[in-house]
């Protein structure tokens, strides 16, 4: 390991960021190391402005990734090159905005009955009945779940913050039904492969194009879907905006308010979070 590579990393480290982060930010610096096969202490703000360029135009990335390399090569220069400024402008093509093609409540019904495996189905319910990040669901243990107050405690989410989510009812019927089969421990999730490390990420994202292939649902999208159709459907019942910020974990309302825009008409209401597992079969 390089000293710069070391640097970085206990920057990182410093910052509080995830390991998902950190995994992201060391990639994108190694791609620009490997573009001019030499160190990034070396360049230039004309090589970095130039590299720039070439992700958009030539390679063509998608705006979010050219957002992530600018993120990563930004903080490499000021916190642990400590340069004065960053003058390096990223002009990108105009983001297309897209309303996904959202899960129903009927859709989300079969899709998660189409499931045979225990754990998979809990894992796929808990995505949908908590509104939780794959990476989030995946990393889950045991002693996160607090079945006597009805909570489930999401630790180190994105952008390091743990929060407490309600485990409605429904939901704690279907992860009991599967802790009495599996008994998994440390991890609610644990890898079959590897007991003692939890679900790799592809592994939810398999289970779920598999069931939606198999339930017969065609609406683009993956994983992902399951949270936004739990966003989607708690503002149907009427939670108020800023609670279901909370339950997301977004540190921005912007990126809450969207869901309004994709549900026209709809009014939030001052509810709590409703149960919809328990509610999928009258869908």
């Amino acid at each position: 390991m390089t000293p710069l590579r070391q640097t970085m990393i206990q920057a990182m480290c410093q910052h509080g960021f995830s390991p998902r982060t950190q995994q992201s930010y060391l990639y994108v610096v190694t791609e620009l190391a490997r573009y001019y096969r030499r160190s990034p202490d070396q360049l230039q703000v004309d090589d970095l402005q130039v590299y720039f360029n070439y992700l958009v135009q030539e390679r063509a990335l998608s705006p979010a990734s050219c957002r992530l390399y600018l993120h990563g090569i930004r903080f490499l220069y000021l916190q642990v090159l400590h340069w004065a400024h960053f003058d390096v402008t990223l002009v990108l093509p105009k983001r297309p905005q897209r309303i996904p093609e959202l899960l129903t409540r009927q859709e989300v019904s079969r899709l998660l009955a189409g499931v045979s495996n225990p754990k998979h189905q809990a894992l796929l319910s808990i995505i949908y009945g908590c509104g939780l990040r794959v990476s989030e669901a995946v990393a889950l243990q045991v002693k996160d779940l607090d079945g006597e107050r009805h909570l489930l405690r999401v630790a180190q989410g994105k952008g390091a913050k743990d929060r407490m989510v309600p485990l409605a009812p429904g939901l704690l019927q279907v992860l009991r039904q599967y802790w009495r089969i599996r008994r998994p421990m440390p991890w609610l999730f644990p890898s079959d492969l590897l007991p003692d490390k939890h679900l790799h990420i592809t592994t939810p994202q398999k289970v779920f194009h598999q069931a939606k292939r198999a339930s017969g649902i065609h609406k683009r999208g993956g994983i992902h879907a399951l949270r936004h159709a739990y966003a989607t459907h708690q503002l149907e019942q009427g939670v108020p905006l800023h609670e279901l910020q909370r339950l997301l974990g977004h540190s921005d309302l912007r990126s809450t308010q969207r869901y309004l825009h994709w549900l026209p008409g709809v009014t939030p209401q001052n509810r709590g979070p409703v149960d919809l597992i328990a509610g999928l079969g009258g869908g």
